[in-house]
């Protein structure tokens, strides 16, 4: 059994949270904290990865824009050996496909689905030379569930689930896990806009089999999950925190 006792420990680890400033992004630098990792929050607003990081011991400060490609590779060499990359950095325009211009299907597309490949090549490099590594990025219930609306958004999401995917067979060789985490609806400033309408919000909330939202600090356990010697077999996977919408295809109920 005491082989079990640190199972989901990370102590004398060192991850890099991308994103981390708020939502999703600062839930998962503060949990991988929690179970012992020194944490780098990484954002591209300097105040806000602040915030994260005064928010418990163990928590450092990176300002860093993934939109510029060159200070992502400068990041991965700055930082030094890292052993976990978590990276929640996103953005969506809500239009139908014959509506969006070529300027918002590229914005989506750099953040969504470039920086992610700058990302991964950047620190995954020195993981394989090191022979070690876990890396997790944040895909969504859209990459296999459309919605009209979010036809980029959705593409950009299928993309990076099969960018990790190769990620996860072209390291695996070296020691290196890559993985990605798909959420439902989550109540993060992304998603606010939606949340601001009730009539969207319960609809959306009764999308899932749990019936509700999710917190950004309930997708933590998968992430530090991912991380860990926990999923020590595990790579190439997304692994669904929806509250059961992808398992279901709405349902009816009747009246009584």
């Amino acid at each position: 059994m005491d082989a079990y006792a640190g199972l989901f420990r990370l102590d004398g680890r060192k991850a890099v949270v991308v994103g981390a400033g708020s939502g999703i992004g600062r839930e998962s630098a503060l949990a991988l904290a929690a179970h012992g990792a020194t944490v780098v929050c990484a954002d591209r607003d300097p105040a806000a990865a602040e915030e994260s990081a005064s928010m418990g011991p163990g928590l450092a400060v990176y300002a860093l824009d993934v939109l510029d490609g060159e200070a992502v590779a400068r990041a991965a060499e700055e930082l030094g050996p890292v052993d976990v990359l978590v990276f929640t950095a996103a953005t969506n325009v809500r239009k139908s496909l014959l509506d969006y211009t070529a300027e918002e299907f590229e914005r989506v597309v750099a953040l969504n689905l470039r920086a992610s490949f700058d990302l991964v090549r950047a620190f995954g490099r020195g993981m394989a030379e090191r022979g070690t590594g876990s890396i997790i990025g944040f895909s969504s219930i859209r990459a296999v569930a459309v919605e009209p609306g979010q036809g980029v958004y959705a593409a950009t999401k299928a993309g990076l689930v099969q960018l990790l995917r190769t990620a996860a067979a072209e390291l695996g060789p070296s020691g290196v896990r890559v993985n990605a985490i798909a959420p439902g609806v989550v109540e993060t400033p992304l998603t606010a806009q939606i949340r601001a309408v009730p009539e969207w919000s319960d609809a959306y909330a009764d999308k899932s089999a749990l019936g509700r939202w999710s917190r950004a600090e309930e997708l933590a356990g998968a992430v530090v999950y991912l991380a860990s010697d926990a999923s020590s077999f595990v790579t190439g996977s997304q692994l669904f925190v929806d509250g059961g919408w992808t398992a279901i295809d709405g349902r009816y109920t009747p009246p009584s």
